[in-house]
């Protein structure tokens, strides 16, 4: 059954059941990639997959039921399905379906190639040979990839509210394995489209990045003053981004409660979320609810100005959703998540940024994040590499150093940001983006 069909039988059976309030979600992705080994493809996959959920309101309580397979009798016992959920919830948190809004963004996507498999097969081979052809010291376990996926939305509800949207990503990655002088290392790139000059790109710098380490030394434990690379100033974002849900807060997980309209971070600092950025493919124009999305600052040169909400936490707080109230995926239930979420670049070029720290170390890596870092208060302590920074220049390589600290102080203590934001290549509803950070006095356990 098409869409189409599948609403008429949802909302004729919802009708029938007497229900007034409810809501149908429907979502479907394709997506296909390849992945190299040596100089062939070790892995081809390519699927759709697709399901549509109903949700809806019984005696207050929101009663959701989900499945993939689009046929007559099962839309059907869906809505049963939803009705018997019901009667077993029992959060009393608040069940709304929304109104919906006066206007909903129109995306500007950029212009991205839909490759098939043959292409998709031939860029993965062309990439691998690349990295090969940059260095002698290349060697087994190097690999490179190339994906892409389509996904397309629909929400109607009972409120007269009916959107559609979707989007289609590509692009390609490069790990490059070297073997010198008795010593092995690796580095990573990756893209989002496959253009021409970014795919030359890739395995030039992971081959560089990866031959940089070779020769990595030790270094002393104490306060140093730190570049975070822009890179891992994003991974470190994304670890502690929950901290900024409004239900996160409510439930006392997120030390930001109460916070909304304090500095909670330097002048400098300045965090997006912008479900509309510029040249990402991913664009979203509404959330999991029907909410418009829209750009906000959620911290303005140091003040948290809010904290991102659902319909449900929003009007626990007495105010309006941020349209964060995102789903994963269409069996996936409402949860508060970001779009682009990215710190805004500073004023310094990443040299001027270098030769402003002087003398410390620039940061390049962060190993096992999500295990060494606690979300609720903040801590983390984290196995790291990177390069000594003298005069204003990257010096040798340092290896397995700790970096230990707390993201809350870490935020205040940000002295300046390069001017070049860093966004990884996902292609899913969130990514995260950064430039270099300056922070000063940072504790290092060496060796």
């Amino acid at each position: 059954m098409e869409f189409n069909q599948v609403k008429e039988v949802l909302v004729a059976e919802a009708n029938r059941a007497g229900l007034s309030e409810y809501e149908i979600y429907f979502m479907e992705s394709g997506s296909m990639s390849a992945e190299t080994l040596k100089d062939e493809i070790s892995s081809f996959s390519s699927g759709v997959r697709g399901g549509v959920s109903f949700r809806c309101i019984v005696n207050g309580r929101l009663g959701a039921a989900a499945t993939e397979l689009m046929e007559e009798s099962e839309m059907r016992e869906l809505v049963a399905r939803a009705v018997r959920n019901a009667a077993v919830i029992e959060s009393d948190d608040p069940v709304i379906f929304y109104d919906g809004d006066e206007s909903y963004a129109t995306p500007l996507l950029p212009e991205i190639e839909n490759p098939d498999a043959a292409r998709i097969k031939a860029v993965a081979l062309a990439v691998q040979k690349q990295i090969y052809a940059q260095s002698e010291f290349v060697t087994d376990g190097t690999q490179s990839g190339v994906f892409t996926t389509n996904v397309r939305r629909e929400l109607v509800n009972s409120h007269g509210l009916h959107l559609s949207d979707g989007y289609h990503a590509c692009g390609a990655y490069a790990q490059a394995v070297i073997e010198k002088n008795g010593e092995s290392q690796d580095d990573f790139d990756c893209c989002l489209g496959l253009a021409a000059s970014d795919l030359a790109k890739l395995p030039e710098n992971a081959v560089k990045d990866a031959l940089a380490k070779i020769g990595a030394v030790e270094i002393d434990s104490g306060k140093y003053d730190i570049i975070i690379q822009g890179k891992q100033m994003r991974a470190l974002l994304s670890t502690f981004s929950s901290v900024f849900s409004a239900k996160a807060a409510q439930l006392g997980l997120s030390l930001l409660r109460g916070k909304e309209g304090s500095v909670i971070a330097s002048d400098a600092v300045t965090l997006i979320d912008d479900p509309m950025r510029e040249n990402y493919p991913a664009q979203v124009t509404f959330d999991g609810e029907g909410v418009a999305t829209k750009k906000k600052a959620v911290i303005e040169n140091g003040v948290l100005t809010t904290l991102l909400y659902d319909l449900s936490t929003a009007e626990k707080a007495g105010k309006k959703s941020t349209g964060n109230g995102q789903r994963k995926s269409y069996a996936s239930p409402v949860s508060i998540s970001p779009y682009s979420f990215y710190l805004a670049g500073g004023e310094f070029s990443e040299d001027d940024l270098k030769a402003r720290l002087g003398d410390g170390i620039y940061l390049t890596e962060l190993k096992g994040l999500h295990a060494g870092a606690n979300d609720v208060t903040g801590d983390f302590s984290i196995e790291s590499a990177g390069y000594l920074v003298k005069d204003g220049k990257l010096s040798t390589a340092v290896k397995s150093f700790t970096v230990a600290g707390n993201f809350f102080e870490l935020l205040k203590n940000i002295e300046a940001l390069s001017d070049t934001v860093h966004f990884d290549a996902s292609t899913g509803f969130t990514s995260y983006g950064s430039p270099d950070v300056l922070i000063r006095n940072m504790s290092v356990a060496g060796k």
